[in-house]
């Protein structure tokens, strides 16, 4: 029996239980009052301030510049923009007008609040390329079961949103910031991806094309991580957002949203996590070291003393000292639950070996490391827990991957917790009749140079689906 720190439920037995618990004890979450939200605690904002960090030097690589717009848009922006308004109107929230003003809704995102300033910024091809991000909340009314990160009807991300002259521009910009989220994800998180175009039913409310950035989960349900949309120029003519061109004509802008969202962090533990709790990859913890002093009184000063200067020396890893009275079995069991890298063990026999004992999270592989080769000791094993939660994770991934050629089989597959690769034609109509024969949607379409049958009409397509369950 799991003591209190402990998980009660083991991953591959009850997935959901699993998540649900790892977030709560490894301190990533806690329940709001107001039921389908969540509190955000420090160890998960602390990973959501390093995911900011990050992201922000790639958007100053790229000239695009932070900014801030209203939580409140008025009503009618959504209306401007048919596909957008009918689209987000299941899943807008309004507040209570305390006078005669406009009906207004909290954001659920920013496209038309900020289509309305460009409408008034940009007058001259001289204005263009305009880009723009934000950090901000947004509110969704969900009506799925919610989950902390993962599906929350408030949750934190970024959205950028771009104006240029010309659509290879635009066209451009939604690859070139897909291929930025993944490489972050991939790189930062450990995470592997699949990524690819969304289908006519699956892409963004008001695209044209909607790129997506698609992680598979232990339990075989996909997980959206981020989407890049080339807008076209139907929210420029609902927003009448013009330029004048070189040759002094009028000409709409061609306009491009992308957003990553909190979920990164539900990815995360969800990827990563074991039985003993989270897993952290190093290059996204904030405090990649604890180091553990195993105390007695007669040696408890010269252990201690030894600690804080290793942890002076470590301090660009933010290492950090648990020196409560608990005892070490129990501070080892909470350092794991809570994910951080690496562990370093100190006691009165290692100061006298002038040695430390130093164990991954990942693998609980555990090796004596003498005291002149602790710093490059340290920055080998995190380079490594990188690669190898990569790795794993990728294994993971291939792992779940198959192919079906009729309904069901592809029912089969999905029910074996795997995303299945089917020939479906790329037409709103066949893939709702997927989604109610099978209970799941297509994640990512792409087009194939041999021809197959649809796996739901029978017809001739090129088109390749990647289908499954999702969060």
């Amino acid at each position: 029996m799991a003591d209190s720190k402990g998980l009660t439920v083991k991953k591959n037995e009850n997935f959901v239980d699993w998540y649900s618990e790892v977030v709560q004890k490894a301190e990533l979450a806690d329940h709001s009052p107001v039921r389908g939200f969540m509190i955000i605690r420090p160890r998960a904002y602390a990973l959501w301030e390093n995911i900011q960090n990050y992201f922000n030097k790639v958007l100053r690589e790229k000239n695009v510049l932070n900014a801030y717009f209203p939580l409140l848009i008025p009503d009618y922006f959504f209306k401007k923009e048919a596909e957008h308004a009918q689209g987000f109107a299941p899943e807008l929230a309004y507040v209570e007008q305390k006078d005669d003003e406009q009906k207004l809704a909290i954001r659920p995102t920013s496209e038309t609040i900020m289509y309305d300033s460009y409408s008034k910024w940009i007058r001259s091809h001289r204005d263009l390329p305009l880009k723009l991000n934000q950090w901000c909340n947004v509110l969704r009314w969900e009506v799925k079961q919610t989950k902390p990160f993962v599906r929350t009807r408030e949750f934190l991300w970024q959205e950028g949103h771009c104006a240029f002259a010309t659509r290879d521009e635009a066209e451009n910009n939604m690859a070139e910031m897909m291929g930025s989220y993944q490489q972050m994800v991939e790189e930062m998180l450990a995470i592997p991806v699949l990524v690819g175009r969304k289908s006519k039913m699956e892409k963004f409310a008001g695209a044209i094309t909607t790129l997506t950035m698609e992680a598979i989960m232990p339990d075989g349900k996909a997980l959206q991580m981020g989407t890049s949309h080339n807008l076209g120029q139907n929210f420029a003519k609902s927003f009448n957002v013009m330029f004048k061109d070189k040759n002094e004509q009028d000409q709409y802008v061609w306009q491009t949203s992308w957003g990553f969202s909190t979920r990164l962090i539900g990815a995360l533990a969800m990827v990563h996590g074991d039985d003993k709790g989270l897993i952290v990859p190093p290059k996204v913890a904030a405090n990649k070291i604890v180091i553990v002093p195993i105390l007695f009184e007669d040696s408890r000063t010269k252990v201690l003393a030894q600690c804080k200067h290793l942890a002076s020396q470590l301090s660009e890893y933010g290492a950090i000292i648990d020196d409560s009275d608990k005892s070490p079995g129990w501070k080892f069991s909470e350092w794991e639950m809570k994910g951080i890298p690496l562990r370093i063990e100190i006691g009165p026999k290692d100061l006298d070996k002038k040695q430390v004992v130093m164990v991954r999270r990942d693998n609980n592989k555990k090796e004596i490391v003498a005291e002149n080769h602790i710093i490059e000791s340290v920055k080998k094993n995190l380079e490594d827990i990188q690669k190898d939660l990569y790795l794993n994770a990728k294994k993971m991934l291939e792992s779940k991957m198959d192919s079906a050629r009729d309904i069901k089989q592809l029912i089969k597959k999905l029910e074996e917790g795997k995303i299945v690769k089917v020939f479906m034609v790329d037409d709103k109509r066949v893939e709702e009749k997927l989604k109610e024969e099978t209970g799941a949607n297509s994640r990512i379409v792409e087009e194939e140079s041999k021809e197959g049958e649809c796996i739901v009409s029978g017809q001739k397509t090129k088109t390749i689906a990647y289908v499954a369950r999702n969060y």
